[in-house]
């Protein structure tokens, strides 16, 4: 009897532990099988860093196809500082190429941050000092692909394309107006690391980066270059405080060509006061039509057939009260009695 209670829980015990060793089993075959892709992501996520490379920024076109803002090339400077091994010769180094303090480069090497961007002294350089970066075969120390906004006709409409940041974001003008269509998607090389920095031997990943998207103008380049040189005989004549010109296919409302003075180039826009570089004058600097428009109401009322320009008459009195404000005519006393035609030779304010 009593080895009979044995058995009876050893079985039971060996059915628990069974069921438990099957439980195991299909936890792992879910992790395995069924849950993988996400595990891996996951991992990759806490191994994975990435060094950007930048996307170009959408091209200004005039209605030809020429373009109007472009890109060029350079490259940026980035540290993985856990991978710098000689830290103080590696801050040295490139303080001497960047023309910087080396203590100025130790906030950057000595930084506690997986990737470190040096910023600005390391942004935007020139081929020269890229090479001789790149020659010293530094561990640690990379260099990134960065695109550059470029104006290749200086100040050419330079007032409503306007200007971008440092980092290619739009600061002004058609470049702020439509920033988020001009602005690609960033791509990466990712790079796998420890916690410590120390880069694993697993294959670097590249992520292409998405350009932005070009626009178009109904501007012609060769009529604005023709604007652009008579706003410059302009100045030159009569030094005015300001000059501006638009010009407009009427039939469509079309701009084809629009300037004005001062004006700035934007490729280095950082040499201009801020007047120069927000006065879009044919946009902002609005003024009342006045007696110009004198026209459009006597067309209007003629067409319309509400008054006939020989025969009907009005008197003008020199001044009329409506609804309590008192209108007056440009000349004292008025012009007396005339026709709706002598109305518009004498551009009387009272009528029109």
């Amino acid at each position: 009897m009593f080895f009979k209670k044995i058995d009876k829980r050893i079985r039971i015990v060996l059915i628990i532990i069974l069921l438990l060793f099957v439980a195991i089993v299909l936890r792992v075959f879910k992790i395995q099988v069924f849950d993988y892709k996400k595990l891996k992501s996951l991992a990759n996520d806490l191994w994975s860093r990435d060094l950007e490379v930048a996307a170009d920024r959408g091209k200004i076109l005039d209605r030809n196809g020429e373009v109007l803002a472009d890109n060029v090339t350079t490259t940026s400077l980035v540290l993985v500082p856990n991978q710098i091994k000689d830290k103080k010769k590696t801050s040295q180094e490139l303080a001497k190429i960047l023309g910087v303090s080396e203590k100025e480069m130790n906030k950057h090497v000595y930084k506690k941050t997986s990737i470190e961007r040096v910023h600005p002294e390391g942004r935007r350089l020139s081929f020269e000092i890229a090479d001789k970066i790149n020659a010293l075969e530094m561990e640690g120390v990379y260099l990134v692909k960065e695109s550059k906004r470029y104006y290749p006709y200086g100040n050419l409409l330079s007032n409503s394309l306007g200007y971008v940041g440092i980092d290619n974001q739009g600061l002004s003008g058609l470049e702020l107006q439509y920033d988020k269509i001009l602005t690609g998607t960033s791509g990466a090389i990712k790079y796998f690391s420890d916690a410590k920095g120390n880069q694993l031997n697993l294959s670097d990943v590249y992520v292409e980066p998405v350009n932005g998207m070009n626009i178009q103008l109904t501007i012609d380049l060769r009529i604005q270059q023709s604007v652009e040189r008579e706003l410059n005989n302009i100045v030159d004549m009569f030094q005015p405080d300001m000059a501006l010109a638009l010009v407009m296919n009427p039939k469509t409302g079309e701009i084809l060509a629009m300037g004005s003075r001062p004006d700035y180039d934007p490729n280095n826009y950082q040499n201009y006061s801020q007047e120069s570089l927000n006065r879009n004058l044919p946009i902002f600097a609005s003024y009342e039509p006045g007696s110009t428009f004198k026209i459009i109401t006597t067309a209007s009322a003629v067409e319309e057939k509400v008054v006939n320009l020989e025969k009907d008459h009005f008197y003008d009195s020199g001044s009329v009260n409506v609804e309590g404000s008192v209108l007056k005519c440009w000349k004292a006393g008025g012009h007396g009695e005339q026709t709706f035609l002598q109305v518009l030779q004498n551009s009387c304010n009272l009528v029109l």
